[in-house]
């Protein structure tokens, strides 16, 4: 009932009136990212979601223009690709911020697994074996508050397993706990696209 019904009405009601409440922040973030390095504001990157179905992640852009597009461990140093105002976005997470469409277009919730890009085949493949991709993919979720991309692709997938198999209120509320903890602390911050 809750994994069904009650979770995709709060996701969307609750991705509304955040977007509402950082409506102006985004705008600014949009300016600044535009005016502050070459290339669009928005990163736009097909993801694998529910059903490994793709869809179109949104997302702030952080890195330079020219930065290749690799899994996150592929690069040699992350942080010589990063914007002086991505940098600040990526630590803050408010690069985050254009997600909220995506959960108020049904492609994402707030907790899940991470949407994969194709460089992550691996672990695609591992969470259609297990079951994980049969719920949708969140802002965050419990691979991301056990070690995100410092853990392997078989404890990440098996994670991912984990949460489709016992997704419920009280586990959300943990995970977002976790998370603005580790936010707030500013762990593993640059491990993720």
């Amino acid at each position: 009932m809750y994994g069904k019904v009650i979770k995709p009405i709060l996701d969307k009601v609750m991705a509304l009136i955040l977007i509402v409440v950082f409506s102006i922040p985004m705008v600014l973030i949009f300016i600044s990212v535009k005016i502050s390095s070459k290339g669009p504001a928005v990163f736009k990157q097909k993801r694998f979601g529910k059903d490994t179905t793709q869809f179109v992640l949104y997302k702030f852009r952080n890195m330079t223009y020219e930065a290749p597009i690799l899994a996150n461990r592929e690069f040699d140093n992350l942080n010589t690709y990063l914007t002086p105002l991505g940098k600040i976005l990526r630590e803050s997470s408010l690069d985050e911020l254009p997600q909220l469409f995506n959960i108020l277009l049904g492609h994402m919730s707030f907790i899940g697994p991470r949407p994969l890009a194709e460089t992550d085949k691996t672990v695609i493949d591992l969470r259609q074996k297990s079951g994980a991709d049969r719920v949708l993919p969140g802002i965050t979720g419990l691979a991301q508050v056990n070690g995100r991309n410092q853990i392997s692709d078989e404890n990440k997938a098996e994670l991912d397993s984990q949460y489709a198999d016992s997704v419920s209120f009280v586990l959300d509320m943990q995970i977002i706990i976790l998370t603005l903890t580790k936010v707030f602390r500013k762990e593993g911050i640059y491990k993720e696209r």
